[in-house]
């Protein structure tokens, strides 16, 4: 009980990394709480500081999800189901990261390291219909939402999960739902921003989950 307690925490830590903020304080002497959408994850990396941050940030976070996985299935407690919990506790790591007063990112991409190491059939499948709602629609949130929505679906019908995984796993897909509810509600708004370009004309800044307008990005 001890060592899984352990290897929990771990991986909790491993999650709680914040690489988002680190990449603003490091390179820009920032802190992307204050700027862009005020969220510490890839897409508010991609509009205050651009693709060449954002891509290594979006792969770290990603790993930080795998990682505990992939090492708790070769070497952790042998118990059902425990893999899949290391990852849990990565993702839960981002979101509530002790190292940023529990304000963390949404989890979709260190979701998407889970299930990479666990489910990369179901996981391939999303990625397509994330990036098809991204370009159709110019929201990443609407990829995210949706994919995280029908991974479960995937998950069932791609990789055969049932029972304990499957339920986990739609946990999990719910909570990325409700990390986004902030972006529903500007969405019905018509004040979310889109993708690589500003919200539509008129319509005010994104305010953050706090409920505060964010500041706009040149």
């Amino acid at each position: 009980m001890i060592s899984a307690v352990a290897w929990l925490v771990g991986s909790y830590l491993l999650g709680a990394i914040p690489t988002s903020y680190l990449a603003g304080r490091v390179f820009k002497g920032i802190d992307l709480r204050e700027h862009g959408s005020r969220n510490l994850g890839a897409t508010n990396v991609y509009r205050v500081l651009g693709w060449r941050y954002a891509i290594p940030v979006g792969l770290a976070d990603a790993a930080k999800g795998a990682i505990p996985v992939w090492v708790a299935q070769a070497r952790g407690p042998d118990i059902p189901l425990f893999p899949l919990y290391c990852g849990v506790a990565a993702v839960i790591g981002h979101v509530f990261s002790i190292f940023v007063s529990l304000k963390g990112g949404k989890g979709v991409a260190t979701a998407s390291g889970v299930v990479l190491a666990l489910a990369p059939k179901a996981l391939g499948a999303v990625v397509v219909l994330w990036a098809a709602l991204v370009w159709l629609t110019g929201y990443v949130s609407v990829g995210s939402v949706v994919s995280s929505a029908l991974f479960p679906v995937a998950a069932y019908f791609l990789e055969g999960a049932r029972g304990g995984v499957l339920i986990v796993e739609t946990a999990l897909a719910g909570f990325l739902v409700w990390k986004h509810r902030a972006n529903l509600q500007r969405l019905a708004k018509g004040t979310e921003n889109r993708f690589g370009r500003r919200a539509a004309s008129g319509a005010a800044p994104a305010p953050a989950e706090g409920g505060e307008p964010a500041g706009r990005t040149s």
